[in-house]
């Protein structure tokens, strides 16, 4: 999850880059995300008012132009209804990241369902071994929290360290225990023959 005032790229913020903002109420609270040619630039979720999810994303209200807004909006509520894979074809848009920073987030979105790896662990994944408070660093600003799931990254012990999103940590614990069950269940029902 992003903090603007935390994460900037060439001494602006972030967020100043996106051109589209959408904002919907779930389960979850306000979620919104952020566009940027039809790509998805940014987003947040877990607010208790639509104006703070679009100002976390420096956004504003109104009109949202851009049709994968609608087809997110329903994949998230078929993620939070339980089907985890829905968020694995979202296109993020990322190319304002250093080439670092970009396998980091590539590798973050690779990591499981249901599993988790330390900040070293995905330094490694990531091609950059020994980089793993850089790796950290690349977390706490990840623009695309669930999509790039970085709350599946954890501390060298396997302690919950770490998450800005509304919730906090409570809210890290929740999504990995969540996301185990579901797993869990998946695979019963594979080794079953269900689908």
């Amino acid at each position: 999850m992003i903090e603007p005032e935390k994460c900037q790229s060439g001494g602006r913020l972030l967020m100043a880059s996106a051109d589209d903002w959408h904002a919907f109420r779930t389960s979850w609270g306000w979620m919104a995300s952020a566009w940027r040619e039809d790509q998805l630039f940014a987003f947040t979720f877990g607010h208790r008012r639509k104006a703070d999810a679009l100002q976390t994303l420096g956004g504003t209200s109104g009109q949202c132009a851009v049709t994968e807004a609608a087809v997110l909006e329903k994949s998230l509520r078929r993620y939070l209804s339980g089907n985890l894979a829905e968020l694995d074809d979202v296109s993020v848009d990322i190319r304002d990241c250093t080439p670092f920073q970009q396998s980091v987030l590539q590798a973050c979105r690779r990591i499981p369902c249901g599993e988790v790896r330390t900040y070293a662990e995905l330094a490694v994944s990531s091609g950059h071994p020994g980089a793993a408070r850089a790796v950290g660093n690349v977390m706490r600003c990840n623009r695309h929290p669930l999509i790039i799931p970085c709350h599946r990254v954890v501390g060298a012990s396997g302690k919950l360290v770490g998450y800005s999103a509304p919730g906090g940590l409570e809210r890290k614990r929740e999504l990995l225990t969540r996301e185990r069950l579901f797993a869990e269940q998946a695979s019963t029902c594979q080794q079953k023959g269900k689908h």
